[in-house]
This record gives C-alpha cells, sequence and structure tokens, in this order.
C-alpha cells in the first residue's frame, strides 16, 4: 500500500447538462488555444502581424488531429480492425489515441499549405510556434491521467499513479506516471528552445529542430517505461525506433541549415514588413504642416532687431560742422 499516490479521477467525462465535457479533448482544446496564444507574441516580436498565427492555425490544427489520429490507427491497427472490435472506435478521437509523430507531420503540411496562401516562410512560422507547442503537448498530455492510460510500470514511489479502472485490460494498482514525467518534460523542452532562441537567435527552422530534437529525447526513455501495448522491433518499441529516426534527422537539419543559412530571416511576413517601410516614409499630414506654420512665424519675427533708428534721429545724433 503506498502512503502517497496521484489518485486517477473516477471518470473522465463530465456533464454540462446535456453536453458532455470530455477531459481529454478539453485538455487538447486548452493546449492548442496556449499555441496560438504564445506563438502569436513570438510572431509578432519578429514582425509578423497579430493573427497571422492563428490564421494559419486553421490550417495546421485539422490537419495535424487527422495526422495524429492516422500515425495512432495504423500503428495500433489490431485495436480497431481485430477480431471483435468494432472499426468505428477509430474515428473516436475522444477516447484518446493521438500520435505527435503523425500530428506533427501531417500537421506541417497544413501549416504550409496556410504560409503558402499569406506567402510566408514556413521554417520561420515553424521557429515562433515551436515553444507553443510543447507547452501544448504538456497540457495535453493530462487526458491520458483522465483517460487512465499510458502508464509506466508498477512502482511504489509516493507519486505513483493510482490506476483505479479495470476496462481494457488495465489492472488496478501503483504505476509511473509517464503522463507527468512527458508532461514535465514538454514543459522543459519549451523554456529551452525559448531560451536558445534569445541566446543564439536562431532562424530558419533551427527553434523547431531543436524543439523536435529535445522532446525525442525524452520521449525515448519515456517510451521505454510504458507497459501499454504496442509493436516492439528487435527489442524496443516503435516509437523509441522513431524518436531515434526523427532525433538524428533533427541534429542533421541543424547542422546543415546552419552551414547553408546562417543566421535568422531579416523579414518573416513580407505584408507586415512592406506596412512598416510605408508608415515610415510617410509624409506629414496637412494638420501638422499647419500646426508648424505659427512657430516658424513667430521664430522669425524674434530674430529681427528689437529697433531701428530712422535717418532723421541719425542725423540729429551727428555732430554739426562749424
Amino acid at each position: 500500500m503506498n502512503l502517497a499516490s496521484i489518485p486517477s479521477p473516477s471518470h473522465g467525462v463530465y456533464h454540462l447538462g446535456p453536453i458532455p465535457l470530455r477531459g481529454y479533448a478539453f485538455c487538447i482544446i486548452i493546449g492548442v488555444f496556449v499555441a496560438v496564444w504564445l506563438g502569436n507574441k513570438r510572431w509578432i516580436a519578429r514582425g509578423g502581424r497579430s493573427g497571422t498565427v492563428a490564421d494559419i492555425a486553421v490550417w495546421a490544427v485539422p490537419f495535424g488531429l487527422v495526422g495524429g489520429r492516422l500515425y495512432h490507427v495504423i500503428t495500433d491497427y489490431e485495436l480497431y480492425f481485430s477480431a471483435g472490435r468494432d472499426w468505428v472506435d477509430a474515428f473516436k478521437v475522444w477516447e484518446g489515441g493521438l500520435g505527435i509523430w503523425g500530428a506533427i507531420a501531417l500537421g506541417a503540411v497544413g501549416a504550409w499549405i496556410g504560409c503558402r496562401r499569406r506567402g510566408i516562410p514556413l521554417p520561420a512560422y515553424a521557429d515562433a510556434i515551436a515553444p507553443g507547442i510543447a507547452f501544448a503537448q504538456a497540457i495535453g498530455r493530462w487526458g491520458n491521467w483522465f483517460n487512465q492510460e499510458l502508464y509506466g510500470r508498477e512502482t511504489h514511489v509516493p507519486w505513483a499513479l493510482h490506476i483505479t479502472s479495470s476496462d481494457g485490460g488495465r489492472v488496478p494498482g501503483y504505476y509511473h506516471p509517464t503522463f507527468l514525467y512527458e508532461s514535465l518534460w514538454c514543459i522543459g523542452v519549451a523554456l529551452l528552445v525559448i531560451w536558445a532562441d534569445r541566446r543564439f537567435r536562431l532562424g530558419h527552422g533551427r527553434a523547431f529542430a531543436l524543439y523536435v530534437a529535445a522532446y525525442c529525447v525524452g520521449r525515448g526513455w519515456i517510451e521505454y517505461m510504458r507497459v501499454d501495448d504496442a509493436h516492439h522491433i528487435l527489442g524496443l518499441r516503435l516509437n523509441d525506433w522513431t524518436a531515434m529516426l526523427v532525433f538524428l534527422l533533427a541534429v542533421a537539419y541543424i547542422v546543415i541549415s546552419s552551414k547553408k543559412r546562417p543566421g535568422r530571416e531579416a523579414v518573416v511576413e513580407p505584408a507586415a514588413a512592406a506596412e512598416a517601410a510605408a508608415a515610415k516614409s510617410e509624409p506629414e499630414s496637412p494638420d501638422s504642416a499647419e500646426s508648424a506654420q505659427p512657430e516658424q512665424q513667430d521664430s522669425s519675427d524674434s530674430s529681427e532687431p528689437e529697433s531701428r533708428e530712422s535717418p532723421k534721429d541719425e542725423a540729429e545724433s551727428a555732430p554739426k560742422k562749424s
């Protein structure tokens, strides 16, 4: 018996009248809002327009949700298409099951479409949104807590997760809270990217690549702790191999990009840069010119001598000849 532990919620669905509020979906939605909010602040700081991040997110988020679900369904197809399973469950996203690898990959396609429509370089957008994505993952992982899923091995540490549900083959007990480990790791990744971006002025997608590489390191050891069913290759879970491959690709991108395109983009949103340039070169308005005219008149009056002697006064003051 554990003297201290993290309790699991008794259920993951709460009803507001007839409306069901699912904890998993709620965490995903909050994460998206945080990512867009922080991404917008970083985009404006880079010289972009306010609202651009949200407009592109309208493309990226739906693509990301579809990609995340596809990755999960493909890699765990037996949960939906084996004997005794209902394939309709593959569409029940609110019950859990979003693969981050598919979400990032297809979400990038959606972001590319949005960026292309606005004439914005995708790498610059990715750099701005990268820490926000990490924070979104940190929040989204709490959805697994609501569903009592994706926990680690049995343990008796004070922060053990108490699983009470026996649905889906679960065995009630105390387990490593891998959802919490990954949530804390993602917060650390976000802070790392923010610090590195300020310190080294990362550009051309390198801040995003740093986020990917750092996340993969944590995902590797956290994935190794999990006990849920997964496909194994040479003794390692499929997601471990995916994390290693993606980590190598991210590091390679950072190295190659630094050599080919050093520094940071001077302009991230051409339309915003053109507006700023036009505002600087715009001539003064007529009202400002009229207000400045009296000041010029006053200054001209003050520059003249206070008084002048008349020719008559000069003659009288001159000495008379004898």
